[in-house]
Formats: C-alpha cells, sequence, structure tokens
C-alpha cells in the first residue's frame, strides 16, 4: 500500500510518503510558514524526489487535530480533495499522537501543544496508545493528573511549561519533540478509512469568536454560525 501522510497542526509542516512500513521520502519544516501556501508544493516536490504520481496512491493519512484552527483547516481540506479526486482511502489520525509516536518510551509519555494563556492540548500515551482521550486543558491540571506516575516524558511544545514541569516533576523528562508524518502513515495502515464527506477537524475547543458569542447567547443545539 503506498500512502501519503503528513500533519500542518502546529508550527512544523511534516510529509512523508510510505510503500507499507518502508519510508520513500520525508520532509519536516520546522519554520513559519503559511501552510496553505507551502503544503501542496512540497507534496508535489516529495513525490517528484521519489518517482511517484499522484495515480499510485492508495491511501491519504492526516493528522485531524488538535492544534491549529488554520493548520487543521488546512490538513483536512487537502486531505478530503486528494482522496476525493483520487478515489482513494483517508485516514484520520490525532496530533498528538503523531508526537507521542515520535517518541518511544515504555513509561508515560505526555505530548503537548501550546494553546496560550498557559494551556495546552494534552494527550496521554503509553506505548503508543492513548490511555486517556485527548484534550483541552490547563496546564495545572495536566500537572496534576500526572502526579501519581513514576516516570512521566513531557513532549512537544514544551518549552514554555519547562519551569513548571520541574519544580512540579524533578524527575521528569523533557523532550521538544516534531510531529512525525512517517509515524502517521504506520499507523495508518492499519485503520479503516473514514467517510469523507463526513471527516472534520478534531479542534477540542471553540474557537475564541465563538466563545465569545456564545457568553450572551444560549446556546442551542442548531449550528450558532447559521442562526447569526
Amino acid at each position: 500500500m503506498k500512502v501519503l501522510s503528513f500533519d500542518t497542526s502546529s508550527q512544523a509542516l511534516s510529509l512523508a510518503l510510505l510503500e507499507d512500513e518502508q519510508l520513500q521520502g520525508e520532509l519536516t519544516l520546522n519554520v513559519k510558514k503559511n501552510h496553505s501556501i507551502s503544503l501542496m508544493p512540497s507534496i508535489d516536490f516529495l513525490m517528484q524526489q521519489v518517482g511517484w504520481q499522484p495515480s499510485d496512491l492508495d491511501r491519504i493519512a492526516v493528522a485531524q487535530g488538535p492544534g491549529s484552527y488554520t493548520g487543521l483547516r488546512v490538513a483536512v481540506a487537502t486531505a478530503k480533495t486528494l482522496a476525493y479526486s483520487l478515489k482513494i482511502d483517508l485516514v484520520g489520525l490525532s496530533s498528538l499522537q503523531a508526537i507521542a509516536l515520535n517518541h518511544p518510551r515504555s513509561h508515560l509519555v505526555v505530548p503537548v501543544m501550546d494553546a496560550r494563556r498557559n494551556n495546552v492540548y494534552v494527550g496521554f500515551y503509553e506505548k503508543g496508545r492513548a490511555i486517556k482521550p485527548d484534550c483541552h486543558a490547563s496546564f495545572e491540571q495536566v500537572l496534576e493528573a500526572v502526579k501519581g506516575y513514576e516516570k512521566v516524558s513531557f513532549v512537544g511544545e514544551v518549552d514554555n511549561f519547562s519551569d513548571q514541569i520541574k519544580n512540579a516533576l524533578p524527575k521528569a523528562e523533557i523532550t521538544p519533540v516534531l510531529p512525525s508524518a512517517y509515524e502517521i502513515g504506520k499507523v495508518a495502515l492499519s485503520l479503516d478509512p473514514v467517510a469523507i464527506d463526513a471527516f472534520v477537524p478534531e479542534y477540542l475547543k471553540k474557537v475564541e469568536a465563538e466563545e465569545n458569542w456564545l457568553k450572551t447567547n444560549q446556546e442551542t443545539d442548531t449550528d450558532y454560525i447559521k442562526r447569526v
């Protein structure tokens, strides 16, 4: 099976091409670029270097969130368009899992993405598998949740939280880690494809504009944007 996998949920852009579990090509950019501009040219470049045509692909795998709202919309829209136009499978994975899988450990691995104001998107993983659902939380809540574990590794966007971790958990491992499209692609090989039309980003948190609107308006089952 030939797979194109990618992740644009954070500052980093990660792409990979796999044939079964064999990595054919990989590209990671960790610079502040507009993913909507750089994603497709990067895919084209990697495909050309490997010598594949779009028609060679069997599956698209994408990190569907949480993370940057803009980055997630870019990734999901691109993945859906490619899967639909090429008539191939589409698979989505957690963006936090993409970070955790790039730092394999036998103990608890806690991937975090900075959500500002001392909040994070966070996951709790052991051997690459989630032991709790990914969520949006204050970093104080994260530290409280892991106090009972003997060994803990914090990975991902950890720079702004290092001092808090060291004060609360002096023995914890702290490692900045980028997402891995290669790991996304490997996991995606064994997953069932999803319905393309129903595939959406997993934001885990309402956008700020929606939260502000809901402070002064009653929430109902109807989409609030449609009601406005």
